[in-house]
C-alpha cells in the first residue's frame, strides 16, 4: 500500500465523500488512493434523494461528472408554516439564475463519480480496512465514512425520524420546492422526475405507526400535515432514519481530517449537509494543491479556519430552523410569521437568505 508520491493521501470511505475528494484531489495534482470496507458495488445501493444546491453543481462539473446526471431542476422554494401566518417564495429569476438546485438519487450520483474515478485512473481498494499502521504511509489520512464518534465532538438528539418516500400529486409539480413547517417537525417536498421525494419528520414515538400505515392513511397524513396547495394520489414504501446533529467542532488533527458524515451530519431542513460536505471537499483540495506537504500542522489549520465560518454559520442555521419552527408558543409563531412575511417583502433580504443556503455562509463561490 505503498503511496505513489509526496504528496499521496489515504481516502478512507468510497462513498460520494471519498470519490468527490479524490476527484478534486487529482484536479489540483494531488495524488490519493481510496479505501472502501464494503464491495465497491454495495457503495452505489443507496435509496437516499440528495437536494444540491446551484453551488454543489459547480462543483460536480469541475469534477466532469455533471453532465451525465438526469437531475430535476429546483427553480422555487415555498417556505410556510402551518396554522400561522406568513410565507415567502424563493425564486431563482431573483438571483439571476437559471435553477435554485437539484435533485437526483444519491444512487446516480454515486454511480457517475465512480465512473470518473475509473476513468481518471484512480486507486479504489474495495474490501479493505485499515488502521493506524496502514495510513501512517501516507502523509495525510482524509476519513469520508461513517459518522462523528462518540466523544469526538458536539451532539444533540433531536428526538425525531425522517419518514422517506415519494409521492405522485395531481397537478404538475412545476419544480416548486416546499418546505412547510409545523409543530410536529418539518416537510419537505423536493421535485424528483414527475413525482415528489418527501422528507416527513415524525417524533421518535409516532415513526412506528407511520411506517405502519398503508397508503391510503399515510397519504391523508400527509396531505393534514402539509396543507391542501397540493393533492396527493400515491406514495411509494416508506423508510426512515432518526435525526440528530452531530459535529467535530475541530474538523482536522494530526496528519488527519474529517469530511462529509465524519465531520458533521445535520438534520436535512433546507438541504445544507452534502452541500456544505461538497465546499468543504473542494477547498480541502485547494489547499492540499498549493501545499508542498499536504499533512503540514500549518495547511490543515488554515484549512480548518477557512472553513470555520461556513460551518459553524450552516450548522446553526439549521439547529436554529429546528428550534424557531419547533415551538406552538403563540408570541414565538407570531414571530415567525412575522420573519417570513419579512422575507416574503424584502427583496434583498430573501436574496441573502437564497444565497446563504446555496453558496453557503460567505455567499461562495
Amino acid at each position: 500500500m505503498a503511496a505513489e508520491a509526496s504528496q499521496a493521501v489515504a481516502i478512507v470511505g468510497g462513498g460520494p465523500a471519498g470519490m468527490a475528494l479524490a476527484l478534486a484531489l487529482k484536479l489540483h495534482g494531488v495524488t490519493a488512493e481510496i479505501f472502501e470496507a464494503r464491495e465497491r458495488a454495495v457503495v452505489s445501493r443507496d435509496a437516499r434523494v440528495l437536494a444540491l444546491s446551484d453551488g454543489a453543481r459547480q462543483i460536480l462539473e469541475w469534477l466532469g461528472v455533471w453532465s451525465g446526471l438526469a437531475a430535476t431542476s429546483i427553480d422555487a422554494i415555498h417556505i410556510s408554516q402551518r396554522g400561522g401566518f406568513g410565507r415567502t417564495l424563493l425564486r431563482a429569476t431573483e438571483l439571476d439564475l437559471k435553477n435554485l438546485g437539484w435533485v437526483l438519487p444519491a444512487s446516480d450520483l454515486i454511480a457517475a463519480l465512480d465512473a470518473a474515478v475509473s476513468a481518471a485512473g484512480i486507486v479504489y481498494r474495495e474490501r479493505t480496512r485499515v488502521g493506524a499502521g496502514e495510513t501512517a504511509m501516507f502523509p495525510l489520512t482524509a476519513y469520508a465514512e461513517g459518522a462523528v464518534e462518540a466523544g469526538a465532538g458536539e451532539m444533540r438528539d433531536y428526538g425525531q425520524h425522517a419518514v422517506l418516500c415519494s409521492v405522485s400529486v395531481a397537478a404538475p409539480h412545476r419544480n416548486v420546492a416546499w418546505e412547510r413547517f409545523t409543530s410536529d417537525g418539518p416537510v419537505a417536498l423536493l421535485p424528483l422526475g414527475d413525482r415528489y421525494a418527501v422528507v416527513l419528520t415524525c417524533a421518535d414515538e409516532t415513526v412506528a405507526d407511520v411506517k405502519a400505515l398503508d397508503d391510503a392513511a399515510f397519504l391523508a397524513l400527509l396531505q393534514q400535515r402539509f396543507g391542501t396547495r397540493l393533492r396527493f394520489t400515491a406514495a411509494s414504501p416508506r423508510t426512515a432514519y432518526p435525526l440528530g446533529l452531530r459535529y467535530r467542532p475541530d474538523p482536522v488533527g494530526e496528519r488527519q481530517v474529517w469530511l462529509g458524515n465524519a465531520a458533521q451530519t445535520l438534520h436535512p431542513v433546507a438541504g445544507q449537509g452534502f452541500n456544505l460536505g461538497l465546499r468543504d471537499i473542494w477547498e480541502l483540495a485547494q489547499s492540499l494543491g498549493a501545499a508542498t506537504d499536504p499533512g503540514a500542522p500549518e495547511v490543515l489549520a488554515a484549512y480548518a479556519r477557512g472553513r470555520q465560518v461556513d460551518r459553524r454559520g450552516a450548522i446553526a442555521f439549521t439547529d436554529l430552523l429546528i428550534d424557531g419552527f419547533a415551538s406552538g408558543f403563540p408570541p414565538l409563531k407570531h414571530a415567525r410569521g412575522a420573519g417570513l412575511l419579512a422575507l416574503d417583502l424584502l427583496p434583498p433580504l430573501r436574496a441573502f437568505v437564497a444565497k446563504r443556503m446555496i453558496y453557503g455562509a460567505r455567499a461562495w463561490p
